[in-house]
């Protein structure tokens, strides 16, 4: 499965964007969209095209500030005979909670409690490595993350729960 993460800013600028495939199952960690000479314009096109449903529910919940969306490709299935098999794209997002998804679970159903809960993993961690890198004194709200440190934490807990 491929995965686009974005933060996005209270003023829907993105923030920090990366691409990657899943570890688990004997993934190689490699992002494959379907189109990969324009998936980066895809995702982002996806990403914020959800924006206004985003939103709603935002307001209905009182929370503002910088969003963490995650847009994920589940794998493709061998096409049979004449008719190909397309697989829509989905966002996810949530936070919190304790156990850990097993590995197998997170690919097979884009939509199962197991996969829920690894994305609510995934998100807690980023949260966390979020708040640290924003607490920074170098860090100035709604500027671009550059730290490759902060990549690296992202890229390890996609890693980890996805």
């Amino acid at each position: 499965m491929s995965y686009y993460f974005t933060i996005l800013s209270p003023t829907d600028t993105p923030i920090f964007n990366i691409a990657f495939g899943t570890s688990k199952g004997g993934g190689d960690g490699i992002a494959r969209f379907r189109f990969p000479d324009t998936a980066q314009y895809m995702n982002q096109f996806i990403i914020h095209s959800s924006l206004d449903i985003l939103e709603e529910a935002q307001w209905t919940n009182g929370g503002i500030g910088a969003r963490f969306l995650l847009l994920h490709q589940p794998p493709q299935l061998p096409s049979s005979g004449s008719s190909s098999t397309l697989g829509a794209s989905s966002l996810l997002g949530s936070s919190g909670s304790t156990t850990r998804a097993s590995s197998s679970s997170v690919a097979a159903n884009p939509t199962s409690p197991q996969t829920e809960e690894a994305v609510r993993q995934f998100m807690s961690e980023v949260y966390e490595s979020f708040v640290k890198t924003a607490m920074s004194p170098f860090y100035k709200q709604g500027m671009e993350i550059r730290s490759p440190v902060f990549r690296s934490k992202i890229t390890a807990a996609g890693k980890k729960w996805l």
